[in-house]
């Protein structure tokens, strides 16, 4: 089964963020074989940079040399559902890597772990909180695996 990983930053607060990401992580692992990896939120007494800075030497200690980090940015790339499929399926065939979805926290990421990503993508031109960009990544995620398998729940 192809792994596909993932290195956050916290955990959802609210129960809502909780239950939606639990509901797409199960769907998710019919597909893929899952793993994630939380990072404790940087000391909420530090500047954002400062902060940023902490998490991220967090989510680069959790990176595994097979692991291309696709980091999620208000300034990424665009994709459809389509292209996202098409990459995620020339990711997964690759079997030296894994691709690993990286979510900062509420005031983004470091500039190290912008610096280690092998591509940048955006969920949307509008800023989303960090709790919900990860829901819409996993559904966004599992879309793209029921593409992959011409399964009839996304629609052109």
């Amino acid at each position: 089964m192809r792994a596909v990983g993932f290195i956050w930053v916290g955990k959802p607060k609210e129960k809502f963020y909780r239950e939606g990401c639990e509901h797409y992580w199960k769907k998710l692992s019919r597909f893929f074989k899952l793993e994630q990896s939380v990072i404790k939120d940087g000391p909420g007494k530090l500047p954002a940079a400062q902060r940023n800075e902490v998490e991220g030497k967090g989510i680069i200690s959790k990176a595994n040399p097979s692991d291309m980090l696709i980091i999620l940015d208000e300034f990424g790339e665009r994709l459809t559902s389509r292209k996202l499929a098409a990459h995620l399926q020339q990711w997964t065939d690759d079997p030296n890597l894994r691709p690993t979805f990286v979510i900062g926290g509420p005031f983004g990421l470091s500039d190290e772990v912008k610096n280690a990503a092998r591509k940048t993508v955006r969920l949307s031109d509008m800023t989303l909180p960090h709790e919900l960009a990860r829901l819409v990544l996993l559904e966004q995620i599992y879309r793209a695996g029921t593409i992959m398998r011409n399964m009839p729940y996304h629609h052109d």
